[in-house]
């Protein structure tokens, strides 16, 4: 186990440090793609009642135990214009958040882009974006930790590949463009927050995938997939990507000197690796190279080693949930699934720093992926839509009583240095 970041991973933190314990988080759901070709925003704040409720979630995210909180204001609504910001709703939400003393992992964004930028095939996306991200940790300099853009294989996939976000398209040129755009924007607001801040972690949260074949005609096209789920984050994190990737990517308009950018980025040393894990993160590959979901097979900890024994980083569980089910105990279940998961990576020497359950409340049409405007409560959350801990924000409250003072004495923890305003 590592008792802080090592030296290669993080130098910048070896100083003045101070044990924050082990993280134990909750996340207020922010998505806000548009769908219905670009007519239609599903802003989850708005539809889980965040925006009427937001000092209410942040008690109860103290009183369940959770001393972190991924959380973000809306880049749409906040993000005005170029150089133009509202910041009136952060302001209040963010000086609640310091006074209650809860760490926030600021997330920037969650999967939409304001109405001015239209979409993530716009490359003026990722200068806009780091000037927004340079601003925001100008206006809260007391803030560490950034999650600059949420899950950057998500985004683009569903924009860009699969057709139901954003863009709505479904070609290799579209879905390229879309990364490039996606993780040039990240890096490009890593560097920004550096400069306000230059001891900022960054919590990558991004979607953990495998792609099992399903006969041997599929092998070919599983390849691809499982080399393709490395993308985003070999960019982000300056990594030579595989020959079939690297062809992939300037077959479909990725130029030389684009590639070259992300190579030349020396960012990784301040990053942690998050990783979200659902019951959908693994997929079976057909002859044809469609794909449905596999269920669990391998299971969060062993394709979280293959991400780990990939960049080295240290790694915090990000996002997890699971529905009720007709029996009301699977989200519980889930839970103590995942923390098994997790409790053996760092038995086997892997450092894991957190673990979150995403989110604190009930959410609205996850079932569709937010594709359908259907209005549907999905049971996930730690507590229900009026605010009522469910089975599992109780079992959620007992691990953290429990396993938080243990943790905490062995030390095998992030450590932050003492330098916040």
């Amino acid at each position: 186990m590592l008792d802080a970041l090592t030296p290669s991973a993080a130098p910048f933190a070896l100083h003045n440090l101070a044990a924050e314990g082990f993280l134990f988080a909750t996340g207020i759901e922010n998505s806000a793609p548009r769908i219905e070709g670009g007519r239609f925003r599903r802003d989850q704040m708005a539809e889980c009642g965040h925006y009427d409720r937001w000092r209410e979630d942040l008690a109860l995210v103290k009183a369940i135990g959770c001393g972190v909180l991924r959380y973000g204001p809306q880049l749409h609504t906040t993000l005005r214009a170029p150089g133009v910001h509202d910041w009136s709703f952060a302001d209040e939400s963010f000086a609640e958040i310091r006074r209650l003393g809860i760490l926030p992992v600021v997330d920037l964004c969650h999967f939409g882009v304001p109405d001015f930028i239209g979409d993530f095939q716009n490359p003026d996306f990722p200068q806009l974006f780091a000037d927004y991200a340079g601003a925001f940790a100008a206006r809260f300099p007391w803030v560490q930790l950034y999650t600059p853009v949420n899950e950057m294989f998500i985004t683009a996939v569903f924009s860009a590949k699969y057709g139901w976000w954003n863009e709505q398209r479904h070609d290799d040129r579209s879905y390229i463009t879309a990364i490039k755009n996606i993780v040039r924007a990240n890096v490009l607001a890593m560097q920004a927050i550096l400069r306000i801040r230059p001891d900022a972690i960054f919590i990558q949260s991004e979607s953990t995938e495998h792609f099992h074949p399903e006969c041997p005609l599929s092998l070919p096209h599983a390849e691809h997939r499982n080399a393709e789920r490395f993308l985003t984050l070999d960019l982000n994190y300056g990594r030579r990507v595989c020959s079939s990737m690297y062809e992939y990517l300037m077959d479909n308009g990725m130029t030389r000197e684009e590639y070259h950018f992300f190579l030349r980025q020396d960012l990784k040393r301040h990053c942690v690796m998050g990783n979200d894990w659902y019951v959908t993160n693994e997929h079976l590959i057909g002859a044809d190279g469609h794909s449905r979901w596999a269920g669990e097979v391998f299971g969060y900890d062993t394709v979280t080693r293959d991400y780990h024994a990939r960049y080295g980083l240290p790694v915090m569980h990000t996002e997890t949930n699971m529905d009720e089910g007709p029996r009301g105990d699977e989200s519980e279940r889930w839970l103590w699934k995942q923390w098994s998961g997790l409790m053996r990576l760092r038995q086997d020497g892997v450092p894991v720093l957190g673990f979150t359950w995403y989110s604190l409340t009930d959410q609205i049409d996850w079932d569709s992926a937010l594709r359908e405007r259907n209005g549907r409560v999905n049971p996930r959350g730690l507590f229900d839509l009026d605010r009522n801990i469910r089975t599992v924000g109780k079992a959620y409250q007992r691990l953290i009583a429990t396993w938080q003072p243990v943790l905490a004495q062995q030390g095998h923890c992030l450590r932050l240095p003492v330098t916040a305003q």
